[in-house]
């Protein structure tokens, strides 16, 4: 029976891998007729045998760096690129058959990416995506009154798409991917290029959002911000392979078990704190002398400090995620 079963997780992955097939040559007019004549290629393992699965309602970071797998994997779990191996169930769909009621469930958002015709508003495209998903005229009314609300679309979606800003336009096609609710989200970097008030208001609509409907949503994001504020659970891939799958606050106690203390001194100029740990620089330029310590011993060394030291002020916070994320790419994690 197509569909999802009341227990079956929404995304179910199984030793997903896919190879390239890349042409390769060496410069030169010699070596490019020769290639002409004959052509040599190498295989490129750009995901290798990933397994996860994402249950009903969840908010998943899909994080790594640049050329890790993470848009190639997106791209299959949505249907636009065949595995070279293993298996996926997205809402119990194969998603490469690409069957209608699949496509009606899900949506792929990429930021740099448009759907949105350049030349026309916003809501002419709109109602193209209307007939394409045959969505009703009472649903769709009611659907983008919805996405107005959170979205603020009223006073942007009458100008031509070429017109609008960045933000402007990253709004726009949040909505286009949504008007036919979708019960699954693939959203390859959605705040990519915005700044920080812009990409504040996507997280908002998309906590918002999945609050209301319940959709599963796989994140990738380079903005560390991003995957703080939506995720509670993240995945890390690397080279194609699957590294870390597991909560952040755990993540950091395996990568970087210490925390960071910040202390105000009223004689900051003669402050030395590497008695209690190692010093660390302070980008936020505040005048806080911070020192990394071991996570086991903050409660020890907190008490220290403030006996021997003319404290003004004291906090314990845990070392950035963007540091913990960087020690995750490096190093090998259970």
């Amino acid at each position: 029976m197509v569909g999802q079963t009341q227990k079956q997780a929404p995304i179910q992955v199984e030793n997903l891998s896919k190879t390239y097939q890349v042409a390769e040559r060496e410069g030169g007019f010699t070596s490019a007729l020769r290639g002409f004549f004959k052509r040599t290629y190498k295989d490129v393992r750009a995901v290798q045998e990933v397994n996860f699965q994402i249950g009903q309602g969840e908010v998943v970071g899909f994080i790594g760096p640049n050329g890790a797998g993470k848009t190639t994997t997106l791209k299959m779990l949505s249907g636009l690129l065949h595995p070279s191996g293993g298996k996926v169930q997205v809402l119990g769909f194969t998603p490469w058959d690409r069957r209608p009621e699949y496509l009606r469930a899900m949506t792929l958002v990429m930021g740099q990416r448009n759907r949105l015709s350049w030349d026309i508003p916003a809501a002419d495209s709109f109602l193209l995506n209307q007939a394409i998903y045959r969505i009703s005229d009472a649903d769709y009314r009611q659907t983008l009154k919805e996405l107005d609300e959170l979205l603020g679309l009223a006073p942007i979606t009458r100008k031509p798409v070429r017109n609008l800003s960045l933000g402007e336009r990253m709004k726009c096609e949040l909505a286009a991917a949504l008007l036919h609710r979708p019960r699954v989200l693939f959203l390859d970097e959605p705040t990519i290029g915005l700044d920080i008030s812009a990409q504040a208001r996507i997280r908002s609509f998309l906590q918002e959002y999945n609050r209301r409907t319940g959709a599963t949503i796989l994140l990738t994001s380079h903005y560390m911000a991003d995957v703080t504020a939506l995720c509670e659970r993240i995945i890390i891939i690397h080279h194609g392979r699957l590294k870390y799958d597991g909560g952040l606050s755990e993540l950091s106690r395996q990568i970087a078990p210490f925390k960071i203390i910040g202390v105000d001194l009223a004689t900051y100029a003669h402050a030395d704190l590497r008695a209690y740990g190692t010093e660390v620089p302070n980008p936020s330029g505040d005048g806080k002398c911070l020192v990394q310590v071991p996570a086991e011993q903050v409660a020890a060394i907190t008490a220290r400090i403030l006996a021997e030291m003319p404290v003004l002020d004291l906090t314990v916070e845990d070392p950035p995620i963007e540091d913990v994320i960087e020690r995750a790419f490096q190093e090998k994690v259970d």
